[in-house]
């Protein structure tokens, strides 16, 4: 049984503690909080299980197409690069102008033939990436020879290592709309309490992150790294609560329940702040930190109004590709994926602009 197995019933009865204390404020006259929404409450704990069974599911369907599987994997290849050279045949004739049927088609073309490459792309891109950068692989290659075995040092080095890293992701995950698609559906609750910190994603295998195997190549163990994977979240369960305000000195250091209301704030002056795992230090050196002032309005700038799990994990890929369909060029197509969640296309002349 793993870190995260011990610490769920944990999770539940501080779930039931907080709802507790939150309505005992309320029937006080404190109407400050937020608190609990029954929909929304199971919607979160949905999402939660299903970040635990979706991701084998797609490790498992992907299985066949990962890098060194033979021919499915060199069809996706072929896919890929198929619909982007048609994509690129259709940009050049589309985008003359004339009104031949030979333009025609190539405009009927385009939309599916772009969707098509980006998503394959995707898909190449993700799966040569995870299985070059694991842990695991990486350890074996040239890790070992650095061991640097257990211990409460070690331990305590790796829970230094995997912030860090956890940093850099969290952070990129707010910056590239590619990666963004994932993350957002821990942030597309309206409301903050312990069960928004098991809203989580669902599809990180579509992702490229830093590799949290480069902690396996400074010589820390893949069970060591696991461990300090787990601590990190569990420690970040408690910090998505409004029942806790400020906690004096350890707000220099630590992220807390402040610190982190302001990261899942629509507020202007909280959009892509705050990205550290259990150290806030990060963000103070590299310029992401910022306190948390008014009152926060927590979910997305555009909320997507719904408690339908699915809607919640694919609204995001689905309006990536409704975008990606309207592009016509790669500069776009590319900056529709990978520029922030909040790029748009200048508006032209014929009154065009992006989908989402």
């Amino acid at each position: 049984m793993n870190l995260i197995d011990l610490a769920t019933p944990g999770f539940f009865a501080a779930m039931g503690i907080e709802h507790r204390v939150l309505k005992k404020r309320a029937e006080a006259g404190d109407t400050s909080a937020v608190g609990y929404e029954r929909k929304d409450t199971i919607a979160s704990l949905l999402m939660g299980t299903a970040s635990l069974y979706a991701p084998l599911a797609l490790t498992r369907a992907l299985a066949p197409v990962q890098p060194g599987k033979g021919r499915a994997r060199v069809a996706l290849v072929a896919t890929a690069l198929g619909a982007a050279a048609l994509t690129t045949a259709t940009d050049a004739l589309a985008n003359r102008d004339d009104d031949s049927r030979l333009t025609q088609w190539a405009k009927r073309v385009r939309p599916s033939s772009g969707v098509a490459a980006v998503a394959t792309g995707v898909v190449v891109g993700s799966t040569g990436w995870a299985a070059r950068t694991s842990a695991k692989r990486i350890w074996e290659r040239s890790g070992s020879k650095r061991d640097l075995g257990t211990g409460i040092a070690v331990t305590a080095g790796a829970l230094l290592a995997w912030d860090f890293v956890y940093y850099w992701n969290h952070r990129i995950q707010h910056e590239s709309r590619w990666l963004w698609a994932i993350h957002v559906v821990h942030h597309s609750s309206e409301h903050y309490n312990l069960s928004t910190a098991l809203r989580q994603p669902v599809a990180d295998v579509f992702g490229m992150f830093v590799p949290y195997g480069l902690m396996a190549f400074l010589g820390f163990r893949p069970s060591v790294i696991e461990n300090a994977r787990a601590l990190n979240l569990i420690y970040q369960f408690w910090i998505h609560t409004e029942a806790i305000d400020r906690m004096g000195v350890l707000e220099e250091v630590l992220n807390t329940p402040s610190h982190h209301r302001a990261h899942h704030g629509s507020n202007q002056q909280y959009l892509d702040r705050n990205h550290g795992g259990i150290l806030i230090i990060w963000d103070r050196m590299f310029g992401t930190f910022e306190r948390e002032r008014e009152k926060v309005v927590y979910g997305l700038t555009k909320n997507i109004d719904t408690f339908n799990p699915l809607r919640i994990a694919t609204h995001e890929y689905g309006a990536i590709l409704r975008d990606v369909a309207t592009t016509k060029n790669w500069r776009e197509r590319l900056s529709v994926v990978f520029r922030g969640p909040g790029w748009k296309r200048p508006t032209t002349n014929d009154g065009y602009t992006l989908a989402s």
